[in-house]
């Protein structure tokens, strides 16, 4: 079972309106086609881990920044609802970011425009600085500009908190980062790009993703984390221990969302002291369940949900 004590997680991040467009089929250049629905849905990287760690039972304030429009309105009362602190800055002459999301068999393709998430400045943060000294762990990516990511994880680091950054979408960090994570949670593709590696999306060549693991930490990294869609998990520290944890067998409805709960979930297990292997273990169960329901924030699961579903799939 986790620990019974409440973590403060706070999430650094990007706030969008995510505009979902189920399509029977992708369209080619210059091909117009008709899509099966559109939804409206709060989402971003940084509120859908807010959300997914509130959801984990954990006091959860989400630092970023919102457009002075209908959809910043709209975002900052789903917030609300989901009983997370806002820190929140609402730029004028922004607009609010947004995702056009194409979900087609099962999968998704995301196209991002930044807005207020791409004006986000240290200073914005800083401003909310009370938080990070409150917080257990300090959860970022990279979806706001990079140079308010470092700064952030310098901070916080200052602070001796435990940073996490799930580097989506991938960009090479600067060398001085490395040494001041807890921990660093690529996919494939962004290990890859961060390892400059490319071999690793190679089926055929099983060998590199270790090479590349081993390669971000030695720039000083005290463990690293790669998610691996169904394929569960891969964890490797700075002392040589490596694991890998399974993913979990599910009717997958929509894989939107399913990153940011895992990493949401890992964030809440380390907060409460859990060892990594229950670490990764908590977060791929989580994401697990979260692939089985529509949407990013809707398809997060809570705390109970996690629970009992690693006992049933323990047994």
């Amino acid at each position: 079972m986790m620990g019974t004590e409440i973590p403060n997680i706070v999430v650094i991040g990007s706030i969008n309106m995510d505009i979902v467009v189920e399509t029977p089929l992708v369209p080619d250049k210059g091909q117009t086609l008709l899509g099966n629905a559109m939804t409206l849905l709060p989402g971003g990287k940084g509120a859908n881990q807010a959300v997914a760690a509130s959801r984990l039972a954990t006091h959860t304030t989400l630092i970023g920044a919102v457009g002075q429009d209908s959809f910043g309105e709209q975002i900052m009362q789903n917030l609300d609802g989901h009983s997370i602190t806002r820190a929140i800055a609402s730029l004028a002459d922004e607009s609010t970011g947004i995702a056009s999301i194409w979900v087609h068999d099962r999968d998704n393709r995301i196209i991002v425009v930044p807005g207020a998430n791409g004006k986000i400045s240290w200073e914005d943060i800083e401003s909310q600085k009370s938080f990070i000294d409150h917080a257990n762990v300090v959860l970022l990516q990279l979806e706001i500009p990079l140079e308010t990511v470092v700064k952030s994880i310098a901070y916080a680091h200052r602070c001796g908190k435990k940073v996490i950054l799930n580097p989506a979408p991938a960009l090479p960090l600067p060398d001085e980062v490395y040494p001041m994570l807890f921990s660093l949670t690529p996919n494939l593709h962004e290990l890859s790009v961060m390892a400059d590696m490319p071999e690793v999306l190679d089926e055929g060549n099983p060998d590199a993703l270790q090479r590349a693991m081993r390669k971000l930490i030695d720039k000083g990294l005290a463990s690293l984390t790669v998610t691996l869609g169904a394929e569960g998990a891969i964890y490797m520290d700075a002392s040589g221990n490596t694991f890998h944890v399974p993913g979990k067998k599910m009717t997958v409805l929509d894989t939107t969302g399913a990153g940011d709960c895992f990493n949401a979930a890992f964030a809440v297990a380390v907060a409460k002291g859990q060892p990594m292997k229950r670490a990764v273990e908590y977060a791929v169960a989580a994401s697990a369940l979260a692939v089985t329901k529509f949407g990013a924030q809707n398809g997060m699961p809570e705390s109970d949900e996690v629970e009992w579903f690693l006992q049933s799939t323990s047994a």
